[in-house]
C-alpha cells in the first residue's frame, strides 16, 4: 500500500468533499477506511494498492467529477 496526499483547489462547500470523497472511494484498489478530504486545506489523504490502480488514475477521477488537482505527494 502506497499514501497519497493530493491537493486540489480550493474547495468551496462541503459538498464538494462529498463528491471527491464519493469517487475515490468508488474506485477499486482504494482503501476505503483511509479516505480523508479536508475542506480546510483542499487536500485529499488516502491508501492505494498501486498493484491495482495508478495515482494518475485516482486523479483523473477527481477531474471527472469537475475538481482540478494541483499536486499529489505518494509515500
Amino acid at each position: 500500500m502506497k499514501s497519497a496526499t493530493i491537493q486540489l483547489e480550493t474547495l468551496t462547500c462541503p459538498s464538494c468533499m462529498q463528491k471527491i470523497e464519493a469517487a475515490v472511494k468508488g474506485l477499486d484498489g482504494i482503501s476505503q477506511d483511509s479516505v480523508k478530504v479536508s475542506f480546510n486545506t483542499s487536500k485529499v489523504k488516502l491508501d492505494f494498492d498501486e498493484d491495482r490502480i495508478s495515482i494518475e488514475e485516482i486523479e483523473s477521477a477527481i477531474t471527472k467529477v469537475g475538481y482540478e488537482v494541483q499536486k499529489s505527494r505518494v509515500k
